[in-house]
């Protein structure tokens, strides 16, 4: 029930995103998809002990991955199916949650969160650009054997 839990809720988010961002309605189902994808992965690899921050670089590449699928199969721009997939990840909570207490006065706490969020953010990065690269490595290859 856990697991189908975070499915609805994080398709329903990434889908709303969607809407928020302005994409094709055609495209909704397939970002919520995407963001529900990410979202599992990153759960999954938590809940088996993982470190959030390698959870969520694992989670963003796979979200890469598909979006470029999708991007590719349904002719869209592929920052469509990114940003709605990634909106799940975002450690929105934990930087509020280092900027409160940096106001009450508990640095310690606010930089581990701080630090912590920033790591995240890191992570959701070099997941994408890693994703990318490997892609444009593949297409080289391609390319070159065909020639």
């Amino acid at each position: 029930m856990y697991i189908l839990q975070h499915l609805l809720f994080s398709f329903l988010a990434a889908a709303a995103f969607g809407i928020i961002f302005n994409a094709p309605k055609t495209s909704l189902i397939q970002s919520g998809f995407v963001g529900m994808l990410g979202w599992i992965i990153y759960i999954l690899f938590t809940m088996n002990g993982a470190d959030a921050v390698n959870a969520t670089l694992v989670a963003s590449f796979v979200i890469a991955v598909a979006s470029q699928v999708f991007a590719k199969l349904y002719r869209t721009p592929i920052i469509i199916f990114i940003v709605a997939g990634i909106i799940p990840l975002v450690p929105g909570g934990m930087a509020y949650d280092a900027m409160r207490n940096f106001v009450e006065n508990d640095y310690n706490i606010a930089l581990a969160l701080a630090a912590k969020a920033f790591l995240i953010s890191g992570a959701i990065a070099m997941g994408i650009v890693f994703s990318e690269v490997i892609n444009q490595l593949i297409r080289k290859t391609a390319i070159i054997r065909k020639s």
